[in-house]
């Protein structure tokens, strides 16, 4: 059996107990070493929770052993106002699966899986009834920001598949397993890891920051080229650019449009430079023939396109030219 699936709570240190107890009496015992949590019962369990809290100090730091059979367990903004997060809580699922929401992502946690959760955040732990089991390791919030920044909050899942993941279980072992004298030293190391685990997603966040930037900025650039050739859409795009076309619209995200918008918004911004030039005498310029140079086959949806952006049909952008 690898470290990442060595059950932490079968360490001599820690006292493993449940018993059948009121809502009330175990979101008190939970408040009075986590902090301000609401409780939910499991459906068809009369109002009552089997479960308890047991603490010990692992290395320097305050630890939780938390087993309960709840439906959820809720932490909003009216508790955090109440009672303002000063941990970072280590979550590590020891027994059954949780659901965990934190700042719009939704992680499941089984054995061995870890969760930073960040007790500034609502949060929501999500269990459906089955018995679980969770090692919750407080690490002061102030004292990992200063060790860390920011990357460290907000909630983050520790993949599973990073081989720094099997370096901080097997550490997490070591200091559950060893006498309690030597555990400040591994304690250290510890966090030198998770340390290491930070940066290394903060690079890979980069990396992908970069990317996208990229795509985004070849995209706005291949759009300004080829927007005059109606045949040109999202999914001739997404092939020049070697990316999916969900791929591509994720990128136009933070523009707050779509691959569309955008093309339509460069073929009328074109119509109406085109327009506002004059007709060149020729009969090249008339409104159908800027409209069909400017990327568009269709010429009741140019001109009706054309009036929701600028306000006025394209003929007296054309009158005001001639007078």
């Amino acid at each position: 059996m690898g470290p990442d699936n060595v059950k932490l709570a079968n360490s001599p240190l820690v006292r493993v107990r449940t018993r059948l107890q009121s809502v009330d009496e175990m979101t008190c015992t939970i408040r009075n070493v986590c902090g301000h949590f609401e409780l939910e019962p499991a459906e068809h369990s009369c109002g009552r929770i089997n479960g308890d809290v047991s603490t010990i100090s692992v290395s320097r730091f305050e630890t939780a052993i938390v087993s309960l059979n709840a439906k959820r367990v809720l932490r909003d903004k009216r508790m955090i106002k109440r009672d303002p997060g000063e941990n970072l809580f280590l979550l590590i699922q020891d027994k059954g699966n949780c659901w965990i929401h934190q700042n719009e992502t939704s992680v499941q946690l089984t054995p061995g899986d870890m969760y930073l959760v960040d007790s500034a955040h609502s949060s929501e732990f999500v269990y459906n009834g089955v018995d679980a089991r969770q090692v919750s390791i407080h690490l002061p919030r102030a004292e990992m920001m200063h060790r860390f920044g920011k990357i460290c909050t907000g909630g983050i899942a520790i993949d599973r598949t990073d081989p720094l993941f099997v370096a901080m279980r097997a550490v997490l072992t070591k200091i559950f397993s060893d006498d309690i004298s030597v555990a400040p030293h591994h304690g250290e190391a510890f966090l030198s890891i998770l340390g290491a685990y930070f940066r290394s997603v903060e690079h890979q966040d980069a990396l992908k920051d970069r990317t996208s930037s990229g795509v985004l900025s070849r995209a706005l650039c291949l759009i300004d080229r080829h927007a005059m050739d109606a045949d040109f859409g999202p999914q001739r795009l997404a092939e020049l650019l070697q990316v999916s076309p969900r791929t591509l619209q994720r990128q136009f995200g933070p523009l707050g449009e779509t691959v569309g918008k955008r093309l339509l918004a460069v073929r009328l911004e074109t119509a109406r430079a085109r327009l506002n030039a004059g007709d060149d005498g020729a009969g090249r310029n008339t409104i159908a023939a800027v409209a069909y140079e400017s990327g568009f086959n269709d010429l009741s949806y140019f001109y009706r396109s054309f009036r929701e952006r600028f306000g006025v049909p394209p003929g007296d952008v054309r009158k005001k030219v001639s007078l």
